[in-house]
């Protein structure tokens, strides 16, 4: 269904992109820092979970609701800098040890359920993605080999677990650092304070860059 040296040269190209630090990545990086490894790699799922919901609306032709609703685009971004400047408050007021973002028996679950549903909205509210997958996703499509939806979900779901592994590596690394400096309320109120610069920062990028 897929032109082999066609799919190779996505992967690539799709590491090259995964690896460049960006929106998704700093926000792994953030959740990884505030709340250790396991929160890292739960906000990397739900950042991926998102992606995925991102490419099947790709997938089935969903650009054409921006195409003709161009306010829903404005109404998605602002909502989405609205989460994102929603969570920077939050890690700004944050006066807990690292780590300690599980339920009031200390257990962990519950912050981990958190990183992952955070990561999820915050990747769902990035309209940029969809349009991401609208622009680069057809440029690997063979239709001489027929099945162009199932083309189109296959490169999804491949940019999906290119994205995941890288980051879930850099969600783990981060975390382990913090857990490292997890004995200094000082340092662990630092990485809080950058956590919530980096929030307010994509909430910034999402609504004042080019569309």
């Amino acid at each position: 269904m897929l032109d082999l040296p066609l799919y190779l040269a996505f992967v690539t190209a799709a590491l090259a992109l995964c690896v460049t630090p960006g929106p998704d990545m700093l926000f792994v990086v953030a959740m990884g820092g505030r709340g250790g490894p396991a929160a890292g790699v739960m906000a990397a799922l739900g950042v991926a979970f998102g992606a995925t919901v991102h490419a099947l609306a790709a997938m089935l032709g969903l650009s054409s609701l921006f195409a003709h609703l161009p306010a829903l685009y404005d109404v998605l971004r602002w909502a989405g800098a609205a989460y994102l400047v929603l969570l920077a408050v939050q890690a700004f007021r944050d006066r807990s040890p690292l780590g300690a973002d599980g339920g009031d028996d200390g257990a962990p679950v519950p912050g981990r359920l958190r990183a992952f549903s955070k990561g999820t909205v915050t990747n769902l509210l990035n309209p940029k993605v969809i349009m991401f997958n609208i622009a680069f996703l057809p440029q690997f499509v063979s239709p001489g080999l027929g099945h162009v939806t199932g083309q189109l979900l296959l490169l999804g779901l491949t940019m999906v677990a290119v994205g995941l592994a890288v980051d879930i590596t850099v969600g783990v690394l981060s975390g382990r650092l913090a857990a490292l400096l997890r004995r200094s309320t000082r340092v662990a109120r630092g990485l809080n304070v950058l956590s919530g610069a980096v929030f307010g920062a994509l909430a910034v990028r999402l609504v004042t860059a080019p569309e």
